[in-house]
Protein backbone atom coordinates (compact mmCIF):
# COMPACT_ATOMS: atom_id res chain seq x y z
CA UNK A 1 0.00 0.00 0.00
CA UNK A 2 1.41 3.40 -1.01
CA UNK A 3 1.96 5.94 1.73
CA UNK A 4 -0.22 9.06 1.77
CA UNK A 5 2.22 11.89 2.40
CA UNK A 6 -0.59 14.42 2.13
CA UNK A 7 -1.46 13.37 5.70
CA UNK A 8 2.09 14.26 6.68
CA UNK A 9 1.73 17.67 5.05
CA UNK A 10 -1.58 18.27 6.86
CA UNK A 11 0.01 17.42 10.20
CA UNK A 12 2.93 19.80 9.56
CA UNK A 13 0.60 22.55 8.30
CA UNK A 14 -1.49 22.33 11.48
CA UNK A 15 1.73 22.19 13.49
CA UNK A 16 2.83 25.54 12.08
CA UNK A 17 -0.66 26.97 12.68
CA UNK A 18 -0.32 25.80 16.29
CA UNK A 19 3.02 27.59 16.48
CA UNK A 20 1.30 30.78 15.26
CA UNK A 21 -1.36 30.39 17.96
CA UNK A 22 1.20 30.04 20.75
CA UNK A 23 3.25 32.98 19.47
CA UNK A 24 0.37 35.42 18.97
CA UNK A 25 -2.33 34.69 21.56
CA UNK A 26 -0.59 35.89 24.73
CA UNK A 27 0.44 39.30 23.27
CA UNK A 28 -3.25 39.99 22.55
CA UNK A 29 -3.92 39.50 26.28
CA UNK A 30 -1.08 41.58 27.75
CA UNK A 31 -3.31 44.46 28.87
CA UNK A 32 -5.88 41.99 30.20
CA UNK A 33 -3.20 40.33 32.33
CA UNK A 34 -2.13 43.77 33.54
CA UNK A 35 -5.65 44.81 34.56
CA UNK A 36 -6.96 41.51 35.95
CA UNK A 37 -3.90 40.35 37.85
CA UNK A 38 -2.16 43.65 38.57
CA UNK A 39 1.04 42.51 36.85
CA UNK A 40 3.35 45.48 36.05
CA UNK A 41 3.94 46.11 32.37
CA UNK A 42 7.66 45.63 32.93
CA UNK A 43 7.02 42.03 34.00
CA UNK A 44 4.47 41.56 31.22
CA UNK A 45 7.26 42.28 28.74
CA UNK A 46 9.11 39.21 30.08
CA UNK A 47 6.42 36.91 28.69
CA UNK A 48 7.57 37.22 25.06
CA UNK A 49 11.22 37.02 26.09
CA UNK A 50 10.54 33.84 28.07
CA UNK A 51 8.70 32.31 25.10
CA UNK A 52 11.58 32.86 22.66
CA UNK A 53 14.25 31.93 25.22
CA UNK A 54 12.49 28.59 25.82
CA UNK A 55 12.35 28.03 22.05
CA UNK A 56 16.08 28.66 21.78
CA UNK A 57 16.81 26.09 24.48
CA UNK A 58 14.60 23.54 22.71
CA UNK A 59 16.42 24.24 19.43
CA UNK A 60 19.75 23.44 21.11
CA UNK A 61 18.44 20.25 22.74
CA UNK A 62 16.85 19.06 19.49
CA UNK A 63 20.22 19.18 17.77
CA UNK A 64 21.40 16.51 20.19
CA UNK A 65 18.36 14.37 21.07
CA UNK A 66 15.69 14.55 18.34
CA UNK A 67 17.19 11.75 16.23
CA UNK A 68 17.51 9.49 19.26
CA UNK A 69 13.95 10.05 20.45
CA UNK A 70 12.45 9.95 16.95
CA UNK A 71 10.53 12.46 14.84
CA UNK A 72 7.11 10.99 15.57
CA UNK A 73 7.45 10.97 19.35
CA UNK A 74 8.85 14.51 19.34
CA UNK A 75 6.06 15.78 17.05
CA UNK A 76 3.36 14.21 19.22
CA UNK A 77 5.03 15.70 22.31
CA UNK A 78 5.12 19.09 20.58
CA UNK A 79 1.35 19.12 20.04
CA UNK A 80 0.71 17.77 23.54
CA UNK A 81 2.85 20.53 25.12
CA UNK A 82 1.19 23.19 22.98
CA UNK A 83 -2.30 22.08 24.00
CA UNK A 84 -1.31 21.73 27.68
CA UNK A 85 0.22 25.21 27.70
CA UNK A 86 -2.84 26.85 26.12
CA UNK A 87 -5.22 25.12 28.54
CA UNK A 88 -2.88 25.93 31.41
CA UNK A 89 -2.97 29.59 30.42
CA UNK A 90 -6.71 29.56 31.15
CA UNK A 91 -6.46 27.92 34.58
CA UNK A 92 -3.00 28.20 36.14
CA UNK A 93 -2.89 31.99 36.80
CA UNK A 94 -5.79 31.76 39.25
CA UNK A 95 -4.79 28.35 40.60
CA UNK A 96 -1.39 29.48 41.87
CA UNK A 97 -0.61 32.09 44.54
CA UNK A 98 1.20 34.23 41.95
CA UNK A 99 -0.74 34.63 38.65
CA UNK A 100 2.42 35.68 36.80
CA UNK A 101 4.09 32.37 37.72
CA UNK A 102 1.10 30.50 36.30
CA UNK A 103 1.34 32.48 33.07
CA UNK A 104 5.08 31.81 32.72
CA UNK A 105 4.64 28.06 33.36
CA UNK A 106 2.00 27.94 30.64
CA UNK A 107 4.11 29.99 28.22
CA UNK A 108 7.19 27.81 28.77
CA UNK A 109 5.08 24.66 28.28
CA UNK A 110 3.68 25.70 24.91
CA UNK A 111 7.01 27.26 23.91
CA UNK A 112 8.52 23.77 24.21
CA UNK A 113 5.89 22.53 21.76
CA UNK A 114 6.45 25.49 19.45
CA UNK A 115 10.22 24.98 19.47
CA UNK A 116 9.90 21.28 18.71
CA UNK A 117 7.61 21.77 15.72
CA UNK A 118 9.77 24.63 14.46
CA UNK A 119 12.74 22.26 14.30
CA UNK A 120 10.94 19.10 13.15
CA UNK A 121 8.46 20.47 10.61
CA UNK A 122 11.12 21.34 8.02
CA UNK A 123 13.06 18.01 8.01
CA UNK A 124 9.81 16.00 8.05
CA UNK A 125 8.60 17.78 4.90
CA UNK A 126 12.08 17.72 3.36
CA UNK A 127 12.15 13.94 3.76
CA UNK A 128 8.84 13.45 1.95
CA UNK A 129 9.26 12.33 -1.69
CA UNK A 130 7.98 15.52 -3.32
CA UNK A 131 9.32 16.73 -6.65
CA UNK A 132 9.87 20.37 -5.68
CA UNK A 133 11.21 20.51 -2.12
CA UNK A 134 11.86 24.29 -2.05
CA UNK A 135 8.26 25.03 -3.04
CA UNK A 136 6.91 22.57 -0.45
CA UNK A 137 9.10 24.19 2.22
CA UNK A 138 7.86 27.69 1.37
CA UNK A 139 4.22 26.57 1.40
CA UNK A 140 4.78 24.89 4.78
CA UNK A 141 6.11 28.09 6.32
CA UNK A 142 3.23 30.10 4.80
CA UNK A 143 0.88 28.35 7.22
CA UNK A 144 2.59 30.12 10.12
CA UNK A 145 1.73 33.43 8.44
CA UNK A 146 -1.88 32.51 7.73
CA UNK A 147 -2.15 31.13 11.25
CA UNK A 148 -0.96 34.46 12.65
CA UNK A 149 -3.53 36.35 10.57
CA UNK A 150 -6.24 33.94 11.67
CA UNK A 151 -5.35 34.20 15.36
CA UNK A 152 -5.38 38.01 15.30
CA UNK A 153 -8.60 38.36 13.27
CA UNK A 154 -10.62 35.54 14.83
CA UNK A 155 -9.56 36.46 18.37
CA UNK A 156 -10.51 40.08 17.70
CA UNK A 157 -13.94 38.96 16.43
CA UNK A 158 -14.36 36.63 19.41
CA UNK A 159 -13.63 39.45 21.84
CA UNK A 160 -16.01 41.76 19.98
CA UNK A 161 -18.79 39.17 20.26
CA UNK A 162 -18.20 37.81 23.78
CA UNK A 163 -15.96 40.39 25.47
CA UNK A 164 -12.35 40.15 26.58
CA UNK A 165 -13.51 38.53 29.82
CA UNK A 166 -14.06 35.33 27.86
CA UNK A 167 -10.37 34.96 26.97
CA UNK A 168 -10.02 31.74 28.99
CA UNK A 169 -12.63 30.02 26.84
CA UNK A 170 -10.81 31.27 23.75
CA UNK A 171 -7.51 29.77 24.95
CA UNK A 172 -9.21 26.39 25.38
CA UNK A 173 -10.86 26.66 21.95
CA UNK A 174 -7.48 27.29 20.30
CA UNK A 175 -6.11 24.23 22.14
CA UNK A 176 -8.44 22.01 20.08
CA UNK A 177 -6.13 22.34 17.04
CA UNK A 178 -3.00 20.82 18.67
CA UNK A 179 -5.15 18.20 20.43
CA UNK A 180 -6.53 17.09 17.06
CA UNK A 181 -3.07 17.20 15.51
CA UNK A 182 -1.72 14.72 18.04
CA UNK A 183 -3.67 12.06 16.13
CA UNK A 184 -2.38 13.30 12.76
CA UNK A 185 1.26 13.00 13.80
CA UNK A 186 0.59 9.62 15.43
CA UNK A 187 -0.67 7.99 12.20
CA UNK A 188 0.88 9.90 9.25
CA UNK A 189 3.90 8.45 7.39
CA UNK A 190 7.16 10.02 8.58
CA UNK A 191 10.49 9.47 6.85
CA UNK A 192 14.04 10.48 7.77
CA UNK A 193 16.40 12.42 5.54
CA UNK A 194 19.23 10.13 6.63
CA UNK A 195 19.80 7.61 9.35
CA UNK A 196 20.17 9.45 12.66
CA UNK A 197 23.49 7.76 13.35
CA UNK A 198 24.86 8.92 9.99
CA UNK A 199 23.91 12.58 10.27
CA UNK A 200 26.56 15.21 10.84
CA UNK A 201 26.78 16.40 14.41
CA UNK A 202 26.95 20.02 15.49
CA UNK A 203 30.76 19.97 15.73
CA UNK A 204 31.21 18.83 12.13
CA UNK A 205 28.68 21.34 10.87
CA UNK A 206 30.39 24.20 12.67
CA UNK A 207 33.64 23.40 10.85
CA UNK A 208 32.03 24.18 7.48
CA UNK A 209 32.36 27.76 6.12
CA UNK A 210 29.18 27.15 4.11
CA UNK A 211 27.25 26.40 7.28
CA UNK A 212 28.44 29.60 8.97
CA UNK A 213 27.20 31.59 5.97
CA UNK A 214 23.86 29.80 6.31
CA UNK A 215 23.76 30.61 10.04
CA UNK A 216 24.39 34.29 9.31
CA UNK A 217 21.72 34.12 6.61
CA UNK A 218 19.21 32.72 9.12
CA UNK A 219 20.10 35.32 11.77
CA UNK A 220 19.49 38.11 9.26
CA UNK A 221 16.30 36.43 8.02
CA UNK A 222 14.90 36.17 11.54
CA UNK A 223 15.99 39.70 12.43
CA UNK A 224 14.59 41.24 9.23
CA UNK A 225 11.25 39.52 9.83
CA UNK A 226 10.76 40.00 13.57
CA UNK A 227 12.18 43.54 13.81
CA UNK A 228 9.44 44.84 11.52
CA UNK A 229 6.73 42.41 12.69
CA UNK A 230 7.07 43.25 16.39
CA UNK A 231 7.38 46.99 15.87
CA UNK A 232 4.80 47.32 13.07
CA UNK A 233 1.90 48.15 15.40
CA UNK A 234 3.91 50.72 17.37
CA UNK A 235 5.21 52.20 14.11
CA UNK A 236 1.67 52.52 12.74
CA UNK A 237 0.61 54.34 15.91
CA UNK A 238 3.59 56.58 16.68
CA UNK A 239 5.03 57.34 13.25
CA UNK A 240 1.85 57.22 11.20
CA UNK A 241 -0.62 58.49 13.80
CA UNK A 242 -3.08 55.59 13.55
CA UNK A 243 -5.27 54.41 16.43
CA UNK A 244 -4.35 51.33 18.49
CA UNK A 245 -7.03 49.11 16.91
CA UNK A 246 -6.22 50.23 13.38
CA UNK A 247 -2.51 49.98 14.13
CA UNK A 248 -2.83 46.33 15.19
CA UNK A 249 -4.67 45.43 11.99
CA UNK A 250 -2.70 47.66 9.61
CA UNK A 251 0.62 46.69 11.20
CA UNK A 252 1.19 43.05 12.23
CA UNK A 253 -1.91 41.66 10.50
CA UNK A 254 -1.14 43.10 7.06
CA UNK A 255 2.53 42.22 7.55
CA UNK A 256 1.70 38.57 8.25
CA UNK A 257 -0.76 38.45 5.34
CA UNK A 258 1.83 39.82 2.90
CA UNK A 259 4.39 37.33 4.20
CA UNK A 260 1.91 34.52 3.69
CA UNK A 261 1.24 35.67 0.12
CA UNK A 262 4.97 35.58 -0.66
CA UNK A 263 5.41 32.06 0.70
CA UNK A 264 2.24 30.82 -1.00
CA UNK A 265 3.35 32.23 -4.37
CA UNK A 266 6.69 30.47 -4.14
CA UNK A 267 4.97 27.34 -2.86
CA UNK A 268 2.73 27.30 -5.93
CA UNK A 269 5.14 28.50 -8.61
CA UNK A 270 8.50 27.67 -7.03
CA UNK A 271 9.30 25.02 -9.64
CA UNK A 272 9.46 27.80 -12.25
CA UNK A 273 11.49 30.26 -10.18
CA UNK A 274 15.18 30.52 -9.29
CA UNK A 275 15.34 30.46 -5.47
CA UNK A 276 18.60 32.44 -5.27
CA UNK A 277 17.29 35.19 -7.56
CA UNK A 278 13.98 35.27 -5.69
CA UNK A 279 15.80 35.68 -2.38
CA UNK A 280 18.13 38.37 -3.74
CA UNK A 281 15.17 40.33 -5.10
CA UNK A 282 13.39 39.92 -1.77
CA UNK A 283 16.49 41.13 0.09
CA UNK A 284 16.69 44.32 -1.97
CA UNK A 285 12.94 44.89 -1.55
CA UNK A 286 13.29 44.40 2.22
CA UNK A 287 16.07 46.98 2.35
CA UNK A 288 13.92 49.47 0.41
CA UNK A 289 10.99 48.82 2.76
CA UNK A 290 13.07 49.60 5.84
CA UNK A 291 14.36 52.76 4.15
CA UNK A 292 10.79 53.77 3.26
CA UNK A 293 9.64 53.26 6.84
CA UNK A 294 12.62 55.26 8.14
CA UNK A 295 12.81 58.13 5.67
CA UNK A 296 9.34 58.68 4.21
CA UNK A 297 7.16 61.46 5.63
CA UNK A 298 4.07 60.18 3.83
CA UNK A 299 1.95 57.85 6.03
CA UNK A 300 0.80 55.85 2.99
CA UNK A 301 4.40 55.21 1.92
CA UNK A 302 5.40 54.20 5.45
CA UNK A 303 2.46 51.82 5.77
CA UNK A 304 3.23 50.37 2.33
CA UNK A 305 6.81 49.84 3.49
CA UNK A 306 5.58 47.84 6.51
CA UNK A 307 3.25 45.71 4.42
CA UNK A 308 5.69 45.05 1.56
CA UNK A 309 8.36 44.19 4.09
CA UNK A 310 6.18 41.22 5.05
CA UNK A 311 6.18 40.13 1.42
CA UNK A 312 9.95 40.60 1.12
CA UNK A 313 10.88 38.56 4.21
CA UNK A 314 8.47 35.73 3.36
CA UNK A 315 10.96 33.62 1.43
CA UNK A 316 14.01 34.36 3.60
CA UNK A 317 13.55 31.82 6.42
CA UNK A 318 12.31 28.82 4.35
CA UNK A 319 14.65 29.77 1.49
CA UNK A 320 17.72 29.75 3.72
CA UNK A 321 16.72 26.32 5.07
CA UNK A 322 16.23 24.99 1.52
CA UNK A 323 19.60 26.30 0.34
CA UNK A 324 21.39 24.72 3.29
CA UNK A 325 19.56 21.38 3.13
CA UNK A 326 20.31 21.10 -0.59
CA UNK A 327 24.02 21.91 -0.26
CA UNK A 328 24.62 19.97 2.97
CA UNK A 329 22.42 16.88 2.46
CA UNK A 330 24.19 15.00 5.28
CA UNK A 331 23.38 17.74 7.80
CA UNK A 332 20.58 15.80 9.46
CA UNK A 333 18.39 17.03 12.30
CA UNK A 334 21.27 18.88 13.95
CA UNK A 335 21.50 21.20 10.95
CA UNK A 336 17.78 22.06 11.06
CA UNK A 337 17.93 22.59 14.82
CA UNK A 338 20.94 24.93 14.63
CA UNK A 339 19.39 26.87 11.74
CA UNK A 340 16.17 27.28 13.74
CA UNK A 341 18.26 28.47 16.69
CA UNK A 342 19.99 31.02 14.44
CA UNK A 343 16.63 32.25 13.16
CA UNK A 344 15.30 32.60 16.71
CA UNK A 345 18.49 34.40 17.73
CA UNK A 346 17.94 36.86 14.88
CA UNK A 347 14.33 37.21 15.96
CA UNK A 348 15.61 38.30 19.36
CA UNK A 349 18.42 40.58 18.13
CA UNK A 350 16.38 42.39 15.47
CA UNK A 351 13.59 43.85 17.65
CA UNK A 352 16.09 44.57 20.43
CA UNK A 353 18.35 46.59 18.11
CA UNK A 354 15.42 48.57 16.68
CA UNK A 355 14.10 49.22 20.20
CA UNK A 356 17.50 50.23 21.55
CA UNK A 357 18.18 52.69 18.73
CA UNK A 358 14.65 54.09 19.08
CA UNK A 359 15.16 54.70 22.78
CA UNK A 360 18.51 56.39 22.15
CA UNK A 361 16.85 58.63 19.55
CA UNK A 362 14.26 60.00 21.99
CA UNK A 363 11.67 57.36 21.06
CA UNK A 364 11.82 58.21 17.36
CA UNK A 365 11.01 54.85 15.77
CA UNK A 366 12.15 56.03 12.35
CA UNK A 367 15.77 55.92 13.55
CA UNK A 368 15.17 52.39 14.81
CA UNK A 369 13.90 51.35 11.40
CA UNK A 370 16.96 52.93 9.79
CA UNK A 371 19.16 50.84 12.07
CA UNK A 372 17.19 47.75 11.07
CA UNK A 373 18.48 48.18 7.51
CA UNK A 374 21.67 46.37 8.57
CA UNK A 375 19.93 42.98 8.54
CA UNK A 376 18.66 42.86 4.93
CA UNK A 377 21.96 44.47 3.85
CA UNK A 378 24.04 41.68 5.42
CA UNK A 379 21.60 39.08 4.07
CA UNK A 380 22.15 40.37 0.53
CA UNK A 381 25.93 40.13 1.01
CA UNK A 382 25.61 36.51 2.21
CA UNK A 383 23.56 35.59 -0.84
CA UNK A 384 26.11 37.19 -3.17
CA UNK A 385 28.89 35.25 -1.44
CA UNK A 386 27.02 31.98 -1.95
CA UNK A 387 26.33 32.82 -5.57
CA UNK A 388 29.72 34.19 -6.63
CA UNK A 389 31.79 31.62 -4.78
CA UNK A 390 29.74 28.91 -6.43
CA UNK A 391 29.68 26.89 -3.21
CA UNK A 392 28.72 23.37 -4.20
CA UNK A 393 27.16 20.47 -2.39
CA UNK A 394 28.97 19.23 0.71
CA UNK A 395 28.66 15.56 1.49
CA UNK A 396 29.90 13.63 4.47
CA UNK A 397 32.54 11.83 2.44
CA UNK A 398 33.99 15.18 1.35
Amino acid sequence: MSKNYQKTLLACYLGFITQAITANLAPLLFLKFHKDYGIPLGRIALISGTFYAAQLIVDILCARFADRVGYRRCAVAAELCSAAGLIGLAFLPESLPDPFTGILISVITYAVGSGLIEVLGSPIVEACPFAHKEAAMSLLHSFYCWGSVGVILLSTLFFAAFGTGSWKALACIWAIIPLYNIYNFAVCPIEYLIDGSQGMGARRLLRLPLFWIAVLLMICAGASELAMAQWASAYAESALGLSKAVGDLAGPCLFAAAMGVSRTIYGKYGSRLDLMKFMLGSGFLCLLCYLAAALSNAPAAGLAGCMLCGFSVGIMWPGAISICSKRIPAGGTAMFALLAMAGDLGGTLGPSLVGGITQSANDDLRWGMLGGCIFPFVLIICLFVLRRKGVGVYREED
